[in-house]
């Protein structure tokens, strides 16, 4: 092989250095991008007009780059809080039952192909994670730091196992068309993906209802920790003031 072709494989090793390292993901693929146009020749003008091209052309990058500051500018001005307080003002509000409606929400949408309606950075942390969270404290008062986490990650999994299932019933959903057109290289034409979409039907049933039996007992499992834990508070301060 000559030496060209072999400097083209450069960023392959900063590549697997960078993630071992742990630095940030994005200005590691940008670096090897780089260092292995500059390697194999190409005009560094050329490079980063390629490189602005393919960024234009992501639509999807360039949105999710745009979403970022705008959730960020919006918490920084109290939206974060402005949905507890709102969750706080309805009565029968909980944080089991906020975190059933938003599942069963996040999985007909994904049903539909409307896949960008919820996510992690613009509706989980911003939105989904408070109110179940001001919905606890509305009922308890203060929480530990440990049921505030634990609270932060069902809001998390309620998204991701929503999605996860949801999107497999939309048939023109990239998993379900690469399944399609793996059968049929393999000379299956009998599989439609009407049919796959159908298919996974039950599969997202049993998700849906496991999902809701486990965010039914929630509540209990909230009111038993906080509980627990202002006892372990009293007696703490007991001891404190005997001392």
């Amino acid at each position: 092989m000559e030496m060209q072709q072999w400097l083209a494989l450069i960023g392959i090793p900063i590549v697997v250095i960078g993630f071992a390292m742990r630095f940030n993901p994005v200005l590691v693929v940008t670096l090897a991008g780089l260092v292995t146009g500059l390697a194999v020749g190409m005009d560094f003008w050329l490079l980063l007009e390629t490189f602005g091209e393919k960024f234009m052309n992501s639509r999807q990058l360039a949105s999710a780059l745009l979403i970022l500051p705008v959730i960020g500018l919006l918490e920084r001005y109290g939206l974060r809080e402005r949905a507890q307080a709102w969750v706080a003002g309805i009565r029968s509000a909980t944080t089991g039952r906020i975190l059933m409606l938003y599942f069963v929400v996040r999985e007909a949408s994904a049903a539909l192909g409307l896949l960008s309606l919820g996510g992690h950075p613009q509706t989980v942390r911003p939105l989904l994670a408070p109110m179940a969270e001001g919905a606890a404290r509305h009922q308890h008062g203060e929480l530990p730091l440990a049921l505030r986490e634990r609270i932060a990650a069902h809001a998390a999994a309620c998204d991701n196992v929503a999605l996860f299932f949801g999107e497999d019933l939309f048939i023109a959903f990239g998993a379900v068309l690469l399944m399609t057109a793996f059968l049929k290289e393999n000379g299956i034409h009998t599989v439609e993906p009407l049919a796959i979409g159908l298919w996974g039907i039950p599969t997202a049933l049993c998700a849906l209802l496991i999902h809701l039996f486990r965010l039914s007992r929630l509540d209990a499992s909230i009111a038993r920790e906080v509980h627990a834990w202002q006892q372990q508070q009293g007696v703490t301060a007991a001891s404190g003031g005997a001392q």
